[in-house]
């Protein structure tokens, strides 16, 4: 009988934070953000480790301009085992951020970690070249931001010059006699 009792007690604790979490969720899309917040740290009071709720936790700071205050929210989603599309998006969120606050390589690192685990994933090497950008890579930038336009364009007029595109991306400071 202690063993059932206990499983109930659990599955009562999950249910109610489950459903703490989707208010949060809820919360943060109806702009009520900071409600979202103060949701999510009760959350986390009792349970730390959770990365879906550390990841929503940096997403809402984020969406607040609370930048700082989101990386070891982000930070935590993902080294207790965040996977799948919430993983992406928090790496993608966590290098973004970094980015936002001036820590290029550290946001490059993010960018290149999440390409290696993501490699299809064009968001990722997008906002990857604002970062590269930001290192003084202008070329790579570009080379990078022309990649994604030509493979991602349904413009007929930039699609004729694909190629050329292509081609040109990587040799932007070349010269042809």
């Amino acid at each position: 009988m202690r063993i059932l009792g206990q499983g109930i007690k659990a599955r009562t604790f999950w249910g109610n934070i489950l459903e703490k979490l989707e208010q949060a969720i809820n919360l943060r899309k109806d702009g009520q953000a900071e409600e979202a917040l103060c949701l999510l740290k009760e959350l986390l009071s009792e349970s730390p480790k959770d990365a879906a709720i550390n990841y929503q936790a940096a997403w809402t700071c984020d969406n607040l301009g609370k930048e700082r205050e989101a990386v070891p929210f982000y930070e935590a989603a993902i080294a207790n085992g965040l996977a799948g599309d919430d993983r992406r998006g928090a790496l993608l969120g966590l290098g973004s951020t970094y980015r936002c606050l001036g820590e290029y390589q550290k946001s490059l690192e993010t960018f290149d970690r999440a390409i290696d685990e993501f490699p299809n994933d064009r968001a990722l090497k997008t906002f990857r070249a604002l970062t590269l950008f930001n290192l003084g890579k202008a070329a790579e930038c570009i080379e990078e931001l022309l990649v994604q336009l030509v493979d991602t364009t349904s413009n007929s007029d930039i699609k004729v010059y694909g190629k050329a595109l292509r081609f040109y991306s990587n040799k932007l400071e070349r010269r042809w006699r």
